[in-house]
């Protein structure tokens, strides 16, 4: 395979295999917020504990299931087959209300109940979403592109997430507003087990370099200190990706939240939708912009322009300021996430790249939602802002979620310039 060329069968298991990732992550790290939300517990630890244990299961996954993709060299199967089980997971999410808890369980807390079991079943659709998409299709993006192609590529792939939330805005967020989420589940779930049956017939497998070691050496190769001294430039880009993705996690999962019960702005669909479309053009001219020896310069401008969006949103109340507000922060967010996944790929071992996306899922998904979250619910937790629905005090997400994360995310910085440092003596060592 010519990796400098990227063809249109390649193209399209990006484009198909993204997208509908997409679709069931952001259901999961939005939606799911707030169907928990609004249909069994109003309150944030809830949502906080969820977001954590989809997390632990969701790295603990992939650290497993993308060394055996390493070990036997495939990564169609797992691909293919994980979307297939991912869908119908999610579909079967119509079918939980406390109603239906309550005609199974006998218990004086049948709300309690409903929580783990949701976050139960959380975890299971997570299993198999990180086995396909985290652990094989991750790994398969690393191992049909290279140096020079990635930036376009990330350009594109960053821009997916928030295709896929207008689409769930523009097909069926009206479902949500009808609070029908039975169909709501059943018609997304069936989309993401639609993609991995065409995955079946689409996918080329990849040329993967086989790992020469046992599965049990893979699954520890990257926890080794000397495998971080080897590769320390990759662990310190890591945790500067960790630290943006706990900034993220700050306000992410009570983002819908804010908009509906704070601002009382019914219409966020239309207003996401505008700001994910604004700047996910910002994603693809930057990602065209990254050849291999300028890719350093993003990381400043990224913090910037995202923290300064950040501390807008602290201060805006209206619509249209809420905009402008949003395509800043979420342009900056776009800018950080293209070029830390680049410099992430270029840095990774080529004969264990699915093992080191179990690495990757430590430091962007694990760690993060582990803090972030829960930094958020501290925020709103303090602010003793509720609201009765039907007799059920909620507590309301107030704009110190965004000044929060707007502190955290100027901390990337440090990790930053760290990698940065340790590349250009590297660059002096060879010279």
């Amino acid at each position: 395979m010519n990796k400098k060329y990227v063809g249109k069968r390649i193209w399209a298991t990006l484009i198909l295999f993204g997208l509908f990732g997409q679709l069931a992550w952001m259901i999961e790290n939005m939606y799911f917020n707030l169907f928990l939300y609004n249909k069994i517990s109003g309150d944030p630890k809830a949502i906080a504990s969820m977001v954590a244990a989809s997390a632990i299961t969701a790295t603990l996954t992939t650290i497993f299931m993308g060394a055996l993709s390493d070990r036997v060299s495939k990564r169609k199967l797992f691909m293919s087959v994980g979307y297939i089980l991912w869908g119908i997971v999610t579909l079967s999410f119509a079918f939980v209300s406390v109603d239906n808890m309550a005609k199974i369980f006998n218990s004086a807390n049948i709300v309690l109940v409903t929580v783990v079991v949701v976050i139960i079943m959380d975890c299971i659709m997570t299993f198999f979403g990180s086995m396909a998409n985290d652990g094989a299709f991750n790994a398969w993006i690393t191992d049909v592109t290279n140096e020079d192609n990635r930036g376009k590529i990330e350009g594109v792939m960053a821009i997916l997430p928030l295709m896929a939330l207008l689409i769930i805005f523009g097909g069926f967020d009206i479902m949500v507003q009808k609070d029908n989420w039975p169909l709501f589940f059943m018609i997304s779930g069936g989309l993401v087990s639609i993609g991995g049956i065409v995955g079946i017939f689409l996918i080329k497998e990849s040329n993967v370099k086989k790992s020469e070691v046992s599965y049990m050496q893979t699954l520890v190769y990257g926890f080794k200190p000397k495998t971080v001294i080897k590769h320390k430039k990759l662990y310190i880009y890591l945790i500067g990706f960790a630290v943006f993705n706990i900034a993220v996690q700050v306000y992410m999962p009570y983002f819908i939240i804010y908009v509906q019960r704070f601002l009382n702005i019914d219409a966020y669909a239309i207003i996401l939708g505008i700001i994910l479309l604004l700047a996910s053009f910002v994603s693809v001219i930057v990602g065209r912009q990254m050849k291999a020896h300028n890719k350093n310069r993003f990381f400043v401008p990224g913090v910037a322009i995202m923290a300064i969006g950040l501390v807008m949103l602290f201060f805006v109340r209206n619509p249209i300021l809420l905009v402008v507000s949003g395509v800043i922060m979420m342009s900056g967010s776009l800018i950080l996430t293209t070029v830390f996944n680049v410099k992430v790929r270029d840095n990774t071992p080529l004969d264990k790249v699915g093992h080191f996306q179990g690495i990757r899922m430590i430091f962007t998904v694990m760690i993060p939602m582990m803090i972030g979250p829960f930094i958020g619910a501290h925020v709103i937790t303090n602010s003793g802002l509720f609201y009765d629905d039907l007799g059920v005090m909620k507590q309301v997400p107030t704009p110190g979620i965004f000044l929060a994360s707007a502190v955290v995310v100027v901390f990337t910085m440090i990790p930053v310039f760290l990698a940065v440092k340790q590349e250009k003596k590297l660059l002096e060592e060879k010279a």
